[in-house]
């Protein structure tokens, strides 16, 4: 996805999607399978159970905890909002950089996320190339730049 002569990157990634969207699942499954960077992708598809494997609670006791997120905003039983907001009130859990991924380009609506505390915020391209560009380019930052916190301490 970068450039083709370039090694893998050496530290592995750990990334939670929180998407409820099938086909996008599919499709960013697949881009990051091709990245340089060494992750590996978990799903939630609602904002409950994004929650719940962040904090480990029951069937997620065991999920890894993740470097990055990638949010969608709207999502069943608890929108991304509140995922948000609850992670950046959560100690254990506020560290965890945040990229909200949404179709909305509302200015009001992308200040009230950084306001609760999103680390990035990226519009959803419709046009199939320019989704694939955009993750190329979040990869690059964010799994190729990026400094992500390790465990809580």
């Amino acid at each position: 996805m970068l450039s083709p002569g370039m090694p893998p990157l050496a530290k592995p990634v750990e990334i939670l999607l929180v998407e409820d969207n099938p086909g996008d699942v599919r499709l960013l499954r697949e881009l990051l399978r091709e990245a340089r960077a060494e992750n590996h992708l978990s799903v939630a598809v609602d904002g409950v159970e994004a929650l719940a494997f962040l904090r480990g609670d029951g069937r997620f006791a065991r999920a890894p905890r993740p470097s990055l997120v990638l949010l969608d905003l709207n999502l069943p039983r608890k929108d991304g909002r509140a995922v948000l907001a609850e992670m950046k009130g959560d100690p254990a859990l506020r560290r965890i950089p945040v990229v909200v991924m949404s179709t909305s380009a509302a200015e009001e609506e992308i200040a009230r996320l950084y306001d609760l505390g999103a680390n990035c915020y990226v519009t959803k391209p419709m046009d199939l190339d320019q989704f694939a560009r955009v993750v190329a380019a979040l990869e690059a930052f964010w799994l190729g730049v990026v400094e992500l916190p390790g465990k809580p301490g």
